[in-house]
């Protein structure tokens, strides 16, 4: 088995609503969602954000476009207007998870 980048498998698009960043994460064919949707879960998303994300991830399968909507809730350090971030919306934390690794 070896490991592939999602940025090699998926496109992503983010906004924000105040302290959760919310990902848009789709696949570029059928095969890609499957595996995507098995291993890009809340624990394995927390996980590769670390301390970033302060409360939980959710994420909800949209089988019908075959992408992933992802939560972050408490990652965006407050919101763009309370954030000592340099970025304080979603746009970089797409671009982030594209350089999560699965299994392929």
């Amino acid at each position: 088995m070896s490991k592939v980048k999602l940025v090699d498998i998926a496109y992503a698009r983010s906004g924000d609503k105040g302290d959760i960043c919310d990902i848009g994460l789709m696949a570029k064919t059928s095969k890609d969602y499957a595996n995507i949707k098995k291993q890009v879960t809340p624990e394995k998303v927390k996980a590769f954000f670390g301390d970033m994300v302060k409360d939980r991830v959710e994420i909800f399968p949209m089988d019908n476009i075959e992408s992933l909507e992802i939560l972050l809730h408490g990652g965006l350090g407050g919101g763009a207007t309370q954030s000592l971030r340099i970025d304080g919306t979603g746009k970089p934390l797409c671009t982030a998870l594209l350089r999560m690794e699965i299994d392929v």
